[in-house]
Formats: structure tokens, C-alpha cells, sequence
């Protein structure tokens, strides 16, 4: 809740101006577009001071959040943001008065801001207790807050708790960017889905990607297609055939083939090593060949791609050629241009330096069980549908026979079975798309939406919002939120300095930093022989450090504040708490069960890096720990 203030209601006594003659000679239509634009100026004024009267306010309904078994989730977090800039149904754990007269919504998420930093009590361990009711922060004048900023503008803090089972956390950014789709958006898309499969049948023509998802997806763009992508020397891409025209009906439907390249690293860069592709009807595999890089290797990469010195020695065959070749195939002479299938086929395309229009992605034709904007691992796809393994090689790396085969029976069984098989989550949507559906604020289209955050926003969360603007620190995001916000009725940004000076960053990216791996999602690793021992515990921060960043943070909101409009609603939240513990146990635990895996006994591993039962439950104690965040609701 936002700090009351005293009002004073001022009503200075306004003299009747006298009305103005019009000039006899002005002419009359002129007149009456003035009388026009006069009364659409009075009835504006009508509604601002309308809106003004009614002033807008949170109260939480403490009755109701007591009836909870959790403390807030993130998606009531976001149903909250959709009720006041769209058209979703009022929550019942906080009441918003006169929700309409709200202009914008600013949302911040700012992890990194502990119960600590604003003299809030320790969670209650008392059974008549409830920790889920909100928390009353001190005033800065009655307690050392070192966030003052929101002791002295909001007056409680929220309780939330973040997405994750018993040993992980979820994305709060995932949670928070997607929800379910209203009942008549399911009935439509389902409608929509039934009548594509009934008029496409089984072609797998169905499943090629449209031009706005190879752009999403970062395809290279053949430049008929989109002047999006400008050809670096070397690159080829497939020619545009008459018959792909939609007026020249081809007799014969296009030919399908899978490919999956594999690399290695040179001088330079990584290059081309190995091609395979397959036929999509026969299953025949039509080429493979090893490629001769065109400079010296440096790493051949075997553990991911399988090649070897040995193999790479007798290769003649270069870039060059292979691009003659597939070319020949993807574009034959009086024919339809060819479909390519692979996973992740993006990556295939730039290893071959080619930009081909009609491709099949079983990346995004599948989802991954936790939703967009996460992709499956092709390993785990072909393990779920179609009942088998493959990449089960360990240090031998990849056979791409193994995966284009796999993505050929993945892309059979989603033309078998419909459009609608191995997808999760489809009644989920960006909350982009519901907003721009939103018909309160003046019909479809009206909520404009923006994205300021750190990195690259377009590439993930912020790939819907009308505007998307990415920074490399805090004061830039800053700077671009009060540029931003005064023209969009929604805006989300984040600040990450105080969670930087912690170490509060997302609990992947701290598990792959302690056990030193790349944060891939789904990728675990393999060994622990070339990893060092994950560290028992965290460095804390120096408390110059930790006040300087929460000093900064501080001056930041209440610059940001500052900026915004009258009826401008602000929330909050931190979406979890402190996630240190939690991932140095997450990180042993990985790093004992990769060992496992890789062929050591136990009693080759040393005691003091075993996963025990104890640890067991003290990770789970520490994920709910960590899980639990903070919430803050105001209107200014």
C-alpha cells in the first residue's frame, strides 16, 4: 500500500466569463467546427475531473489471504496488472478502488531487496501466526531502513512466494510474461487449430515457420523473403522458384529432408565439419560427408560433435561444395522448393552459410514442459514421443544420422497425430497478447506495452511488447523508463544492482557460475574431472558495497517516482529471496550426481562431497526459504 497523505481539497471561487460574440463575418462551417471541438475539449475535462474525484487506491483483503495455503504467487501478481491495463477479473486477495481511473502501470522487479534492508520482522514460527499477511515497514524516521525510499512511500509489504518445486526455483520472469487464455480465446484457438489440420490433412507443409518466427528465432532471412539479413561473404541462399507462388498450384507436393551439421573450432571460428541429410518419405540417408575446414583446427569438440583427428584427415570436400550440393536438392529444376526439418535448424543454416525459406523447427513444433519461451533439448524430445535414446555416446560426442533421423520420426508423429501433440502449456499465452485484445481502454490495440530491462529483453519476454528496449546498467534503464513510460499504459523494468553486489542472481546462472559450466538450460554436466569443487558457501559483500548499492537503488526509485503522472499505479516485487544457499547445496548435488553418472563409485568421491539425505532436506528448507519474496502496491 502506498503512505496516506492529507489531501486539501481546494475550490477557488471561479468568476463566469461572459460569453464572446462570434464575428458576423466568420464563416459559419468554420463556427461550427469550433462549437465542435468546444464541447469534445468540455466533455475531456468532464471525465479528467471525474477521474480526479475518484481517486484510485489497494487495500488488501487480509480475511482472504488468511484462507490461502501459500503466500502470493507471481501469476497473482500478474492477474493484478491484467485486471487494472486489460480485461482480467478483479483478484480477491487485494480490492482497487476505482481500478478505471488508473492511467498507466508501472511494474518493477527488483530482486536483491531482503526483509532485512527494511527492518521488517522474521517470519513468524508461531502456529496462531500467518506469515502470508502483509507486513507493516517501519517509517524511515522510526527504524534504520537502508532502502528509504520504500519505507517512506509504501506502508506494507506483501508476502510472495515464487514458482519451483521441493528443489528448484522457477523462472519469475517466465511466470510473471505468461498466463492462461481467457475461455473464448481457448474456444477460438481450438476452433482455429481443427479447422487448419482438417484443411491441410497430413502434409507436413503445415508446420513450416512463418516469416515473423524465423526473425523471432534469429533464421537467416533470404533477402526475397525480408530485407533483414545482409549475406556475409560466403553465404548462399536457396533461389526463389516459380512454383512456390500460392497462384501456380504444383502438381506434386515439396520434397522434406532433415539435416543436423556438426562443428569444430579453428583459427577463427567455429566451421563446418560433417553434414547429414535425410530423406523425410524413405528415410534414406541421401548425404553425408565430412567438410575440410578451411583452416587449421584447434578443437575438434568430440564431446559434442564426434569428430575426430582421424576422421577430419581424409575430408576433401569444401563449404563450397556442400552449398552446390543442397542447393541442387533444395531448389530441383521444375519443381517446388524443398522444405528443410532439423532442431534448432537455425544453427544448422549458419553452419552451412545458407538462407533457405521453408523450414521446419521441431524445437518450436514442440514445446518444452515448463512452456515458452523455453526449447526442448532434441535428446529429451526423442526419448518422450518417440520412446527412445540417442546422444548416449558420452565422450564420443553426436552422430548427426542419429539426430536427423530423430527429427524426421518427431516431425512423422506431429502429421500423424495433429498439430496439438507434444505441446504443453497451450492454453498459455504472452501477457502481451492479452493486452492487446484488451477492449476497456479504448478497444483492441489500445494498451500500448513496453519492456526496459537489462540484456536483451526483444530476444525473450519482451519479444511482444510494443516496445522493447535493452540496457547494460541500472542507470540506463533508468534513464529510459522516464522516457518510456509517460507514452505507454503499461511498463515493465528491472533493476539488478542491488542482487549484483549480493550474488542474487537467477538460481541457474549461480549453479552454472559455482560449478563453472554454461547455464544451458537442460544441459547438466557430464563429469566432474575438468570442473572445480563446488564451494561450500558465498562470499558476502563488503558493507560499503551493500550500502552504496542500496543507496543507489534508493535515489533510482525515487527519481523514477518523481517522473510519473498523477494516477500512476507502481508495483513492486522482488520475486524471491536470497537464492545463495540454495544454489551452492544445488550446485554439490549436481556436481555429485554428474560424477555418478560419468562411471565413479561412491567411495571414490571424497566424504565431504557426497549428497546426503541431510542435505536432502536442507535444500528443500532452503528453496522455500529462498522462494519467498516481497511485494509493494501504490498509486501516485
Amino acid at each position: 500500500m502506498k503512505r496516506s497523505q492529507d489531501l486539501v481539497a481546494s475550490s477557488p471561487t471561479q468568476t463566469k466569463k461572459p460569453k464572446v460574440s462570434l464575428d458576423p463575418q466568420t464563416d459559419d462551417e468554420s463556427n461550427q467546427w469550433s462549437r465542435v471541438e468546444k464541447r469534445k475539449a468540455k466533455k475531456a475535462r468532464k471525465a479528467e475531473a471525474k477521474h480526479d474525484a475518484l481517486l484510485p487506491r489497494f487495500l488488501y483483503a487480509n480475511g482472504e489471504i488468511v484462507k490461502r495455503k501459500s503466500a502470493i504467487h507471481i501469476d497473482d501478481v500478474r492477474d493484478l496488472v491484467l485486471h487494472i491495463i486489460a480485461d482480467a477479473p478483479p483478484p480477491n486477495w487485494v480490492k482497487v478502488e476505482n481500478a478505471r481511473s488508473i492511467q498507466r502501470v508501472v511494474t518493477l522487479l527488483i530482486p536483491g531487496i531482503l526483509p532485512s534492508f527494511l527492518c521488517l520482522p522474521p517470519l513468524p514460527t508461531s502456529a496462531t501466526a500467518n506469515p502470508n499477511v502483509p507486513l507493516a515497514i517501519p517509517l524511515p524516521s522510526e527504524s534504520n531502513t537502508l532502502i528509504p525510499f520504500i519505507a517512506s512511500t509504501f506502508s506494507h509489504a506483501c508476502p510472495t512466494r515464487a514458482p519451483g518445486d521441493q528443489t528448484r526455483m522457477y523462472s519469475v520472469l517466465g511466470t510473471f510474461f505468461q498466463g492462461p487464455v481467457s475461455g473464448e480465446e481457448k474456444r477460438k484457438r481450438i476452433e482455429a487449430r481443427l479447422a487448419s489440420e482438417r484443411a491441410a490433412g497430413k502434409d507436413p507443409s503445415l508446420y513450416v515457420l512463418t516469416l515473423q518466427e524465423m526473425i523471432e528465432n534469429d533464421y537467416p532471412i533470404p533477402s526475397y523473403m525480408a530485407d533483414v539479413f545482409e549475406k556475409p561473404p560466403g553465404w548462399v541462399e536457396t533461389p526463389r522458384s516459380e512454383h512456390d507462388s500460392i497462384l501456380s498450384m504444383p502438381a506434386k507436393r515439396p520434397r522434406v529432408y532433415a539435416v543436423d551439421c556438426e562443428m569444430c573450432m579453428t583459427e577463427d571460428s567455429k566451421e563446418l565439419a560433417r553434414v547429414c541429410v535425410i530423406d523425410y518419405e524413405s528415410g534414406i540417408v541421401i548425404y553425408d560427408k565430412f567438410v575440410k575446414p578451411p583452416k587449421p583446427v584447434t578443437d575438434y569438440l568430440t564431446r559434442w560433435s564426434g569428430i575426430t583427428e582421424a576422421l577430419l584427415a581424409t575430408a576433401t570436400i569444401t563449404l563450397s561444395d556442400v552449398q552446390a550440393h543442397l542447393l541442387s536438392i533444395l531448389a530441383p529444376p521444375g519443381s517446388p522448393t524443398s522444405i528443410l526439418v532439423g532442431h534448432s535448424l537455425e544453427s544448422d543454416l549458419k553452419a552451412l552459410r545458407l538462407c533457405h525459406p521453408l523450414c521446419i523447427d521441431t524445437a518450436l513444433i514442440y514445446h518444452h514442459p515448463r512452456g515458452r519461451p523455453l526449447k526442448p533439448g532434441l535428446a529429451w524430445l526423442t526419448k518422450k514421443w518417440c520412446h527412445r535414446e540417442i546422444q548416449t555416446r558420452g565422450e564420443g560426442g553426436h552422430d548427426p544420422e542419429e539426430d536427423a533421423r530423430a527429427c524426421v520420426d518427431l516431425l512423422r508423429l506431429k502429421v500423424q497425430n495433429g498439430a496439438g501433440f507434444g505441446e504443453f502449456k497451450t492454453d498459455y499465452e504472452s501477457i502481451f497478447d492479452r493486452m492487446s485484445r484488451a477492449s476497456g481502454r479504448g478497444g483492441p490495440g489500445s494498451v500500448k506495452s513496453a519492456v526496459v530491462d537489462l540484456g536483451n529483453p526483444t530476444a525473450m519476454h519482451g519479444a511482444k511488447a510494443n516496445t522493447s528496449l535493452g540496457c547494460t546498467t541500472d542507470e540506463e534503464v533508468l534513464e529510459r523508463l522516464i522516457q518510456t513510460v509517460p507514452t505507454h499504459e503499461f511498463t515493465f523494468g528491472r533493476f539488478m544492482g542491488l542482487a549484483d553486489v549480493l550474488g542474487c542472481k537467477t538460481p541457474r546462472l549461480l549453479i552454472s557460475r559455482l560449478i563453472d559450466r554454461p547455464a544451458t538450460e537442460g544441459v547438466t554436466p557430464k563429469s566432474t574431472t575438468d570442473a572445480p569443487v563446488p564451494p561450500k558457501s558465498f562470499v558476502e559483500p563488503t558493507p560499503e558495497a551493500l550500502l552504496a548499492a542500496q543507496t543507489k537503488l534508493s535515489t533510482h526509485l525515487a527519481t523514477l517516482y518523481a517522473s510519473l503522472l498523477p494516477r500512476t499505479a507502481v508495483v513492486i516485487f522482488t520475486g524471491h529471496s536470497d537464492p545463495r544457499r540454495m544454489s551452492v547445496l544445488n550446485a554439490r548435488k549436481i556436481a555429485f550426481e554428474s560424477a555418478i553418472r560419468s562411471g565413479k563409485k561412491a567411495e571414490d568421491i571424497d566424504r565431504s562431497e557426497w549428497w546426503t539425505a541431510a542435505d536432502g532436506r536442507e535444500l528443500e528448507e532452503e528453496v522455500e526459504r529462498a522462494k519467498r519474496g516481497l511485494l509493494f502496491l501504490g498509486i501516485k
